[in-house]
């Protein structure tokens, strides 16, 4: 059954109608949708819930097709010991001491992009902006060549576009041969990456070299998990970006707050975050009995986590359908929670906040150039292009 496009387009009266009349809403193939925040929470936190999903990717991809591989072997999708194991090794990409030259990379690669178009006072955010900036910077850590490049948002829209509630045969098909060619350019790169040593700031090389009690990766959890690295590490960026941006766009009032006052873009972000969250749906099997929202659900339910829904709750957010540039607390769950929140937030948010922080500085009149064209995913909320324009560079 194919989701209705205005819910694809707005699904946030979707999800306060949710709340307040089915809060826990039992679906027809027995799974249940989540939307309040407290029991968002609940799946976050206790260990009956199962991230382990070849139950459901066996049926909806075929055994032993490339999605299936590749979605049942990155770390997203798995539970301890590999979700552990792979974890340990990925961490090692996004500590302090790997990530302290990175202000300055992020500062001259979005000083470069706005460059660019800056006598033409007008560009995509997307395709000219939001979207280069993470696959500079992911590319950047895993030592893969400027001109290798251009095919990665490709392959990251067809691989992530099959994890859709509703992946008919051609978002399938376009997602496995996506992860058959990313596949076969990474099998030629770690091959010639592992003769040489690692070092501190080689984060390729660490994967190849590296060991957590005694165990490296194998060559596929190898390959899988630069191809999740690089995928999630485009997806949430890129999207936060423009979501972002659109955000401040439709509430002025904001966008005037921040360029007055730049010590406001951290809250910003986090409210870019909140309100459009890049990352809408995610899910959990039961593993035993547990209590949710007051209504008992058995071992073995699949559970629909409504991130989006969650994040626009009235229960804990106040006037959740205004963005709120200074909103203090914010307690979102865009990058999730527990042992699997989100290895790249800090990246993240380091690269939204030095986007926009410059957007906002760098460019005076900043508006829409045009219709935005959203993405037309239910799980992934982001813009296929956005034009944007503005008076004169500063």
């Amino acid at each position: 059954m194919a989701l209705e496009p205005a819910f694809l387009a707005d699904p946030f009266p979707y999800y306060h109608a949710l709340r307040r009349f089915a809060p826990l809403k039992r679906l027809p193939d027995g799974s249940v949708f989540l939307s309040r925040y407290a029991d968002v929470a609940v799946c976050y936190r206790d260990p009956r819930m199962s991230s382990d999903k070849k139950a459901e990717f066996g049926p909806k991809f075929g055994t032993g097709t490339p999605l299936y591989r590749h979605h049942t072997t990155s770390l997203v999708f798995n539970d301890p010991p590999l979700h552990t194991r792979v974890r340990k090794l990925l961490a090692a990409a996004f500590t302090p001491r790997a990530l302290a030259a990175m202000p300055a990379r992020i500062e001259a690669v979005v000083d470069g992009l706005i460059a660019r178009h800056a006598a033409a006072r007008r560009m995509d955010l997307v395709e000219d902006f939001a979207f280069r900036l993470p696959v500079e910077v992911i590319c950047d850590m895993l030592g893969v060549p400027a001109g290798d490049r251009a095919p990665f948002r490709r392959y990251s829209l067809a691989i992530l576009g099959a994890l859709e509630p509703v992946a008919g045969p051609e978002r399938q098909a376009a997602g496995n041969a996506a992860v058959a060619e990313f596949s076969a350019y990474l099998d030629a790169l770690i091959a010639d990456r592992a003769t040489r040593p690692a070092d501190d700031h080689d984060i390729l090389g660490t994967l190849i070299h590296g060991t957590v009690d005694g165990e490296k990766l194998t060559h596929d959890e190898l390959v899988q998990n630069c191809i999740f690295l690089l995928n999630a590490g485009h997806e949430t960026t890129t999207n936060l970006i423009g979501n972002t941006v659109d955000a401040l766009l439709r509430f002025p009032d904001q966008l005037a707050r921040v360029r007055a006052d730049p010590g406001l873009l951290k809250s910003c972000i986090e409210e870019g975050l909140r309100f459009e969250s890049s990352n809408q749906l995610g899910n959990r099997r039961l593993s035993a009995e547990l209590e949710i929202g007051g209504e008992r659900l058995a071992a073995g339910t699949y559970i629909h986590i409504g991130i989006g829904a969650a994040n626009r709750d009235p229960a804990q957010f106040a006037e959740p359908d205004r963005f709120d540039a200074g909103r203090e607390p914010n307690r979102h769950f865009a990058f999730g929670s527990g042992v699997h929140m989100c290895l790249g937030a800090v990246l993240a948010r380091l690269e939204g906040t030095i986007a926009i922080g410059r957007l906002v500085a760098q460019l005076d009149g900043l508006a829409c150039d045009g219709a935005g064209e959203r993405g037309g995913r239910a799980r992934f909320r982001g813009f296929n292009r956005y034009p944007i324009a503005w008076e004169k560079p500063r």
